[in-house]
């Protein structure tokens, strides 16, 4: 069954290799049937979370930035892709601003069941995404409908652009797309 599946990459690099491979999965979605968008954060203009818990009223955010637009499309999407660089073994900084500014959704209803991670990191390893994993999880868990539904681990990969150059790895990040459910 066709789903609408919606990717963020949260790298502000240009030739970032976090968005090398999600743009790589997107494709392997589409091959799969699904309805795909793709949202970069490189261009949005999005503020940290001032934890006034208005929102949890008014379903919104007091704070008006490109956040209001990003999470339309997180509430109606059926699956979640998050890309991210991993710095310092965590998420990008962009990608943890975005998650706390979603915050309007945890009342709400939402469409989403399934949310998976792609990470790229200069080291290679399982070690390395623990921790992303579970700053995912972390958010998920605050979605009773969700669920986190698989990593893609890019790692080993030092230089912007690098990913590029790396047949075997697209080709691992288009299946990974393609195996989306």
């Amino acid at each position: 069954m066709a789903k609408k599946v919606l990717f963020i990459s949260s790298s502000l690099r240009n030739r970032s290799n976090s968005e090398a491979f999600a743009r790589e999965a997107e494709k392997g979605a589409k091959a799969a049937g699904h309805e795909t968008e793709f949202i970069t954060l490189k261009d949005k203009d999005i503020r940290f979370c001032k934890g006034c818990m208005a929102c949890q009223k008014t379903f919104r955010c007091v704070i008006k930035d490109d956040v209001a637009d990003v999470m339309e499309r997180v509430q109606n999407a059926d699956v979640l892709v998050f890309a991210t660089p991993v710095y310092y073994y965590e998420l990008a900084g962009q990608l943890k601003t975005l998650l706390d500014r979603l915050n309007p959704l945890y009342p709400q209803e939402y469409s989403f069941r399934d949310v998976y991670l792609i990470t790229a990191s200069a080291e290679a390893g399982e070690n390395v995404v623990k921790t992303p994993v579970g700053g995912i999880n972390g958010w998920i868990d605050c979605f009773e409908k969700a669920r986190f539904a698989g990593v893609f681990n890019g790692g080993g990969f030092d230089n912007m652009g690098e990913a590029l150059e790396d047949a075997e790895m697209l080709a691992a990040a288009f299946e990974f797309g393609k195996g989306i459910q």
